[in-house]
Formats: C-alpha cells, structure tokens, sequence
C-alpha cells in the first residue's frame, strides 16, 4: 500500500461535504436509460446573456427623454402665455400643470413599486429552487419568514401561517420545510387561482362563440387575459401596474412559444373529436372551444410565472382540469342555441 493511499471509510449520501462528478452521474443515466429503453434526457441550457451596449433600451430611452423635454418645455410655454393673458388664468394653469406633474410621479412610483415586487417574487421562486437542490435548513427558514411576510395581508391564509410559525423551531430539512411552506400558504391560493383560470376560460368560449365578428374575438381574448394575468399576481402577492403586467404577459406568451403550447391542446382536441363533440358543435361553437383552451393554457402559464413557489409539493395544474367544466359550458350554450 503506497503512503499516500486513503483508507476505507464510511459516508453518508446525504452529507453535504459528498460531491459526485458529473461525468459519473451522466454515465450512469445511460446506463439506466439503455436498461429502460428510453431515450436519454435533453440537456436544457439556459441562453447566454447577451453583453455589451444594448442598442434598442438605449434608443427607446432617448427617445423617452426627448418626449418627455418636449412635453415639459410646451407645458411650461403654455403656462407663460396664460400669464402673459391674465394672471388669474396663468395661476390656473400652473396649478394644474403642478397637479399633473404630481399625478405622473405618482404613476411612477406605483409601476417601479410594482416592477420591484415582481422582482422579489421571481427571487422567491429561484431561492426555493436553490434550496430545494442544496437542502439548506437555514436558507428555507428564511425563505420561510420572508413568504410569512408577503401573506401576512391575506386573511384566507391566517391558518396555514398559524401552522406554518409552529413548525419554525422544529427540526425540518431544507427541502421538506419548503414543501411544507408550500402546502401550508400555496394550496389556497391555487384553489382560487384554478377558478379564476377556469372562469376566463368559459366567459372566452361563450363570448367567442357568439360574437359575429373576428375583430372583436381578438380585442376580448387579449383583455380578457391581461385582466386573468393581473388579477394571478395580485392572488399570490403581486401588485404589478401596466409595465408589470405586459413584463408578465411578454414572459407568458414567450414560455407559450418556446414550450409549443398549441400543441398541448392537441390531445384535448383528439379526445374532443373522439367522444363525438366536435359533430354536435357548430363550427362557431368549435372556434370559442379552441380560444378557451388558448385561454386556458396562458393562465396556466401565468400561474407559473406569478407564483413565489415552483411546484414541489402540490400537484401542477393540468388542462385536463380546465376542460371539463369548459365543455360542459359550451354544452350548455349549443342547448340554448338548439332550443
């Protein structure tokens, strides 16, 4: 035995100080895919970030600012002129240009207060991934009291926080206190949220089916989920104004893209098509279907995006889910139109 050789030992999986080299971990996902005969997992890598002078924030800043100057200078002569008229009208008009000024500061305020609570909420879901794979105690106690702190304002979660403060001071491994904080404060809020997706849903394939006009099918979906989106962030925390709702509509549709969500309502489609439905459905009644489902599938997504928590504990919401009570609905209506 060579000096430097080590002796055996004994080592739990679980202690933190044990590393496992990834060459070791992806050989052995072979293996086991080669036993099942399934294919081996895709690697998703995030995209680089992008470095360097971002050209088009920098033209749509300037372009702001000049705007801005411009308002600015033809409210201030606006005012002279009222002084230059009387002084009584000029008193009137800077009051109210002061007013306004007030007004837009005030916007402001509100669309960065809500940008920033956006922010901590995406922090939130990141620090529960990050604990989840570390498994640190002290890092979900914290994510704990800070996911307290954002509840403490919603009633209908006072007795999951009386349950949750209990199990602070108790001995609770990283992963499993996330999870716990995850049933205790999230299973309400996703009740509602299910409802909420479910109701827009249905008002989209009614209101869709009836309408006689493309146009307006178009301008109905896109209020209809700008208003399910806002009403999500405000149900798990959010207070997002006009720019933090587009930000969350630009991150749903942009996941809808990248996971291929039109192809998710195929199996639904199929499953429609083979209980006979779709023959008994005008083909009105089938296009308010499908934009329901659309609906259906963008609020599911928001979901994901305005929750604090990523789903660990609690099962993820399905389509599945939402179709049944939008068939029935749409049931409903052809009977009316039948009659």
């Amino acid at each position: 035995m060579s000096p430097t050789a080590r002796r055996p030992s004994a080592f739990s999986t679980d202690d933190p100080r044990v590393r496992i080299a990834p060459e070791l971990v992806e050989e052995e996902e072979l293996r086991l895919d080669a036993e099942t005969g399934a294919p081996p997992p895709a690697i998703v890598t995030a995209p680089p970030r992008r470095r360097g002078i971002r050209w088009g924030a920098l033209l749509w800043s300037a372009v702001t600012g000049l705007v801005m100057l411009a308002l600015g200078v033809a409210v201030t002569n606006f005012v002279e002129d009222l002084f230059a008229r009387s002084p009584w009208l000029g008193g009137v008009g800077l009051v109210l240009a002061v007013l306004a000024g007030l007004a837009v500061v005030a916007l402001l305020v509100r669309e960065v207060y809500g940008l920033m609570r956006l922010a901590t909420i995406e922090g939130f879901r990141e620090r529960a991934q990050e604990t989840l794979a570390s498994d640190d105690r002290e890092a979900a106690q914290g994510l704990a009291k800070d996911l307290l702190a954002l509840a403490k304002p919603m009633p209908r979660l006072a007795r999951g926080r009386a349950r949750l403060e209990g199990h602070l001071s108790d001995i609770i491994d990283g992963g499993d206190l996330v999870r716990l904080t995850e049933r205790e404060l999230m299973a309400p809020l996703d009740a509602e949220a299910r409802r909420l997706v479910s109701a827009a849903a249905s008002r989209v394939s009614v209101v869709t089916a009836v309408s006689p006009r493309a146009a307006v099918d178009m301008l109905f979906v896109l209020i209809n989920t700008v208003t399910l989106i806002r009403r999500l962030a405000v149900l798990y925390g959010g207070r997002p104004g006009t720019l933090g709702v587009l930000k969350l509509l630009r991150q749903t549709v942009s996941h809808l893209a990248v996971t291929g969500g039109m192809a998710v309502t195929d199996s639904l489609v199929q499953q429609v098509i083979g209980h006979g439905v779709a023959a008994r459905l005008s083909a009105k009644l089938g296009e308010g279907v499908l934009n329901g489902l659309l609906t259906a599938r963008l609020g599911l997504l928001a979901i994901e995006q305005t929750r604090p928590l990523p789903f660990a504990a609690l099962p993820r919401p399905s389509l599945n889910d939402i179709a049944g009570g939008l068939m029935r609905q749409v049931g409903r209506t052809e009977g009316r139109k039948a009659e």
